[in-house]
């Protein structure tokens, strides 16, 4: 009998969680009364997560590991994992227990109604500061308002997919990837399941403000052409500016208001606000260049030192 749900659990640096993890998670499961596989897949983590993770292999057939030879990040984690699940569905989930594995049952009930996605949607978020919330909230919209692909609010990677949009997501090899973006733009059938978000079980947050910042940089650009859009109109609108300005100058200066170094006050207010606006767009364009560098290299998206209780077929 094949197996019916595969969950893929991306872990880094996780020791103090994954056995928590997994006793949740195996409890849940076998309440189903149905076959399933859990897929750690351990991103270069530098503590003992592989180690327990290998322990748990050992005593549990239905718990799989991928082990990264090192750090490849989230979205490729979970990149692996759904490129090696073998589930008619496939539910990805985090290892810290902010989302609570109980909800599974929820979209395994909504996926048997015909959705080919359930995406867990956030009602409440325990355990974090204003400014994570607030950063978050507003995140998702201006998101939203930035690209034409529908993607939901206040969702993460949290979500169940059904074996033909996993089988369509293998086909995706972008490099800087935004996964829940990408599940959004195969446009398959969707529906939410609400949930509270719990505080972090132990361990501390694998998305420091730095990481969030490039992860918010890789969603929009990977969607979005609207920034080198406001770039040009920005450019256009700042070369009229400094026009009028300049027009402006030469007005007063023929009318004597006003004393002027001669060629000084002009050559100014033009290089102070035209360089400044130039730098912002170059970096813009930059952003997108080094992503088009990235896709020419083609290389792979990971490399796995091991894999263990897959059999020969499961692997990549």
């Amino acid at each position: 009998m094949g197996v019916v749900c595969s969950v893929v659990v991306p872990v880094f640096n996780e020791e103090e969680v994954i056995n928590e993890t997994y006793k949740r998670l195996t409890e849940v499961m076998q309440s189903t009364g149905e076959s399933y596989e859990i897929i750690f897949v351990n991103d270069g983590s530098r503590d003992k997560t592989a180690l327990l993770a290998r322990e748990i292999c050992k005593n549990d057939s239905n718990v799989k590991l991928i082990d990264f030879s090192r750090n490849f990040g989230h979205q490729t984690a979970i990149t692996a994992g759904m490129d090696h699940a073998c589930g008619d569905a496939v539910v990805v989930i985090d290892a810290d227990l902010q989302d609570p594995p109980e909800v599974i049952l929820d979209m395994l009930k909504k996926w048997r109604e015909g959705y080919d996605i359930v995406y867990g949607q956030r009602i409440k978020r325990e355990g974090e500061t204003i400014f994570k919330k607030l950063t978050a909230k507003v995140f998702y919209r201006f998101l939203r308002s930035m690209t034409e692909v529908d993607i939901p609010v206040d969702t993460g990677d949290f979500r169940l997919i059904d074996r033909k949009v996993c089988d369509a997501m293998k086909t995706i090899s972008e490099r800087n990837r935004y996964v829940r973006g990408i599940v959004s733009w195969l446009g398959f059938k969707s529906a939410p399941v609400e949930f509270e978000r719990k505080k972090r079980f132990a361990g501390t947050t694998k998305y420091p403000l730095k990481k969030m910042i490039k992860f918010a940089t890789d969603a929009i650009m990977s969607f979005s052409y609207k920034p080198l859009k406001i770039a040009t109109f920005f450019g256009s609108f700042v070369s009229v500016f400094s026009f009028i300005g300049l027009i402006v100058m030469i007005i007063l200066k023929l009318c004597g208001i006003g004393e002027y170094v001669d060629g000084w006050t002009s050559l100014a207010v033009i290089s102070l606000f035209l360089n400044g606006i130039v730098l912002m767009i170059l970096g813009i364009i930059g952003e997108y260049i080094g992503r088009i560098y990235d896709e020419a290299k083609d290389r792979p998206l990971y490399v796995i030192r091991e894999v263990v209780n897959f059999t020969e077929e499961n692997v990549k």
